[in-house]
């Protein structure tokens, strides 16, 4: 079972990040998600609820696990089938007291044909979680936060 890890360091404080991210229905801040809501008015905050957006011309559907406001994290899994079987995610934002700064860590793990592995961890490492950290990060900078 793959396990794929990124981290960065983005200069905005933890809770600011935690605002724009915790409401698990608005997922637009990813840069190419787009049309994102949970299903059946759930809150976004609702562990077990699923959450559904547009992604690359598709429909996709995430559940949502876990979340913690105390460790500001969030887990997830993937709903519908993918080459990406078991995908179950994480996405944590940890304080840096030195400046006021945030460490933002996001991995994965699932299963996928073994000639496959190579393939999907390295899009996730260059395609998924730099790209969409660096919508989080523009979003943050922007002074723009979902109201919820």
């Amino acid at each position: 079972m793959p396990r794929v890890y990124y981290s960065t360091v983005i200069d905005q404080s933890a809770g600011h990040l935690w605002q724009i991210i915790r409401d698990f229905g608005h997922y637009e801040w990813a840069p190419g998600v787009s049309e994102s809501m949970m299903e059946g008015g759930e809150a976004g905050d609702a562990v077990g609820g699923v959450r559904s957006f547009a992604y690359g011309g598709e429909r996709m559907r995430q559940r949502l696990l876990a979340l913690s406001d105390l460790d500001r994290c969030y887990t997830f899994e993937l709903c519908d089938p993918s080459p990406m079987r078991n995908y179950q995610s994480t996405l944590q934002v940890t304080p840096v007291v030195a400046g006021d700064r945030a460490f933002v860590e996001w991995w994965a793990t699932f299963d996928c044909a073994e000639d496959e592995e190579t393939q999907w961890t390295t899009w996730l490492l260059q395609d998924g979680f730099p790209v969409w950290l660096s919508g989080l990060t523009a979003m943050s900078m922007s002074g723009a936060a979902h109201a919820g």
